[in-house]
């Protein structure tokens, strides 16, 4: 009944995936997550056809239901794509929904010894799980990634890490140029460190979680920073190092360099042979982009030009980081026409 819901044209699967690498992590996080799949209309009909398959991710401290939040007036996303679908304005795809919430918000889509094995979860054990379960083209070349923000980041990292697996991307303002979009918000996190909490992650954590979650201006800004340190740049003993000191915000190099070497912008030469041989790589944002990931997408898309990869979808447009949710689709649409050819 309209506008509170929609008869979905095509089929969720809504799955409780128990994962092995994830048991036992360093936060103590559920290692069984919920996991959706995504049937397109007419998947019934034809026990012979298989499809195109798309995972989808998501941003810093997102969970798996989460993607069903509304805004006013609009769609989620979960009903457009499945409109895109049921009008055959793309080809039909498998779409995977998959849920790598951790309790210091988010995994980035790595294997940090400091959060838990999450890039080896995504990419060892949900893709053959679903590859067994459900009739998808279980090759490279049909197989895409799509996400937003810190998703959008996994987008970007995952098929150059595995270029076996992975044959397009989609990144919705993900995270790049990480002087741009990191470097400047320490020193506002060092204030707030100091005004607040002697100084300290820990009494922050603290504080944190003995309310309600975001209810201080300054608790996004520290989960951040902690968050990141802890995919980045842990110790193998687990041991996060910040790459600033908390006291001055003085940047400690040896750190920084590490972030670095994860920035999406500066990965491109290594990894240069994956990224050319991929069937599909879309890439926008918003141009007031509150965290400046606009300046990371154009950074990104030039990097990828140095090494000869022009054939790619690129869009600046008016809007912010929040709300773009209507956008996905775009992505999907590209993805799934490229892969499914």
């Amino acid at each position: 009944m309209l506008p509170w819901s929609i008869d979905f044209g095509g089929r969720f699967d809504e799955l409780a995936f128990e994962s092995e690498v994830l048991k036992d992590n360093p936060l103590g996080d559920p290692h069984q997550r919920p996991l959706w799949v995504y049937l397109p209309p007419g998947y019934e009909d034809d026990p012979q056809r298989r499809y195109a398959s798309i995972y989808l991710i998501q941003g810093l401290t997102g969970q798996l239901d989460m993607w069903r939040n509304r805004s006013p007036f609009r769609r989620t996303f979960p009903e457009l794509v499945d409109m895109l679908f049921a009008k055959g304005e793309a080809p039909p795809c498998i779409l995977v929904w998959v849920d790598s919430w951790t309790s210091l918000g988010g995994s980035q889509f790595l294997d940090s010894p400091a959060v838990g094995k999450y890039h080896t979860y995504l990419c060892d054990e949900i893709v053959p799980w679903v590859d067994r379960h459900y009739r998808t083209l279980a090759t490279r070349q049909n197989r895409g990634i799509a996400g937003k923000s810190s998703g959008g980041y996994g987008a970007m990292i995952t098929p150059m890490l595995r270029p076996d697996l992975w044959g397009g991307l989609a990144t919705h303002a993900g995270d790049a140029l990480f002087e741009v979009c990191h470097l400047s918000d320490f020193r506002t996190s060092v204030r707030y460190l100091r005004d607040n909490y002697e100084g300290s992650f820990d009494k922050f954590w603290e504080d944190f979680r003995s309310r309600v979650p975001f209810s201080k201006e300054s608790d996004l800004r520290l989960l951040n920073d902690w968050c990141m340190a802890a995919c980045y740049s842990a110790d193998k003993d687990g041991t996060v190092r910040l790459p600033y000191e908390p006291s001055t915000g003085e940047l400690i190099p040896e750190v920084w360099e590490r972030w670095l070497t994860w920035d999406p912008v500066r990965m491109v030469p290594k990894y240069a042979e994956a990224l050319r041989s991929m069937r599909a790589i879309y890439i926008d944002a918003g141009k007031r982009d509150e965290f400046f990931l606009d300046i990371g997408a154009e950074a990104f898309r030039q990097a990828l030009a140095r090494i000869g990869v022009t054939d790619v979808f690129f869009e600046l447009f008016d809007a912010s980081h929040m709300n773009i949710e209507y956008r996905y689709p775009l992505s999907i649409k590209y993805l799934a026409t490229r892969l499914s050819a």
